[in-house]
């Protein structure tokens, strides 16, 4: 009975670390999802880069291991969104990189350090967005530099690129 009950709790355990606490916007109405694992990853890698910038792209790319966007417009799935981005900040250690108020659009960016200051295991980025604006909740995990993400948010087209590119510079 015990090898039973302890057999159960690896599983679901291991279940809950391969999980985000953000999958649970996943699939729901009024939130566009984008998520890219390791594997996409792997495969986008084996593309044979034809310019600095695609080899750039490429370069990074072998770093990341998940990406997850979630955007919405809906006031009360941004709120959520808020809320879970907030607790998961004060429970996983992550350090505010940098915050940015401009004409009721709140911009907020924390990472998790690597090895070294200038390395990045997680990166997340809320968009907090006022009237028309979307909010935008991103998680990136991996190995990576914060100014290799320029070449990310180009190729990709993030929503949150343009203060991805900011962080990167004031990192410096």
């Amino acid at each position: 009975m015990k090898k039973v009950i302890l057999i159960t709790l690896l599983i679901v355990a291991s279940n809950s670390f391969a999980q985000s606490v953000f999958d649970k916007f996943d699939n729901q109405d009024d939130i566009t999802t984008v998520i890219v694992n390791k594997k996409m990853f792997s495969l986008l890698s084996k593309v044979n880069p034809t310019d600095k910038d695609s080899k750039q792209y490429i370069e990074l790319i072998k770093k990341l291991d998940n990406l997850k966007v979630f955007v919405t417009s809906s006031d009360k799935k941004a709120d959520d969104m808020k809320a879970t981005a907030d607790k998961y900040i004060k429970s996983s250690g992550l350090d505010e990189l940098m915050r940015i108020n401009n004409k009721g659009k709140n911009v907020k960016i924390f990472v998790k350090s690597g090895a070294n200051d200038s390395q990045i295991k997680e990166l997340l980025m809320f968009i907090e967005g006022s009237g028309k604006e979307e909010s935008v909740l991103m998680s990136l995990t991996g190995n990576f530099n914060l100014d290799e993400l320029s070449a990310l948010t180009d190729k990709m087209n993030l929503p949150g690129g343009d203060e991805l590119k900011k962080a990167g510079k004031s990192k410096k």
